[in-house]
């Protein structure tokens, strides 16, 4: 069996703003800001993982439409089950910087975080502006017999 590759992957990283700022600008050069959050979930058994990721994911898709400047939001559940994986991802995309940091403070965002409590028990979060990152192709890899 061989593996055949047709279309190569190429990444363009920039610390440029649309209007060649700089990189210490992009906070306010770029305009769409993608914030992203990995957890972990309390749970002693992989079924009490489960249902506490079930959990955090339907609060977090109840803030759709709910939200000044939200456009995107995905919550992704991990099905890896690698040891160094964490539970669920939150992928979210805001027209600008200024609605990202409105969603912190938002009622319901703050409802929601209440809600959980204690049920994420480790968190990683990358904030960046959409645009300062790249793919142009994505592999796609075939068989051949």
């Amino acid at each position: 069996m061989r593996i055949k590759r047709s279309a190569a992957v190429r990444l363009h990283l920039t610390d440029r703003g649309p209007s060649g700022a700089g990189a210490a600008e992009h906070t306010t050069g770029w305009s769409m800001i993608k914030h992203i959050v990995m957890w972990n979930v309390r749970g002693d058994s992989p079924a009490e993982r489960q249902a506490a990721a079930d959990f955090v994911k339907s609060r977090f898709e109840g803030l759709v439409g709910r939200i000044p400047g939200l456009r995107t939001l995905e919550v992704g559940l991990d099905t890896s089950r690698v040891d160094y994986a964490c539970d669920m991802v939150l992928y979210t995309e805001f027209e600008s910087q200024a609605a990202l940091d409105a969603y912190a403070s938002h009622p319901e965002h703050l409802r929601v975080r209440q809600e959980l409590g204690d049920m994420r028990v480790a968190r990683y979060q990358v904030d960046y502006p959409a645009g300062s990152a790249m793919v142009t192709t994505a592999p796609v890899l075939r068989q051949e017999a």
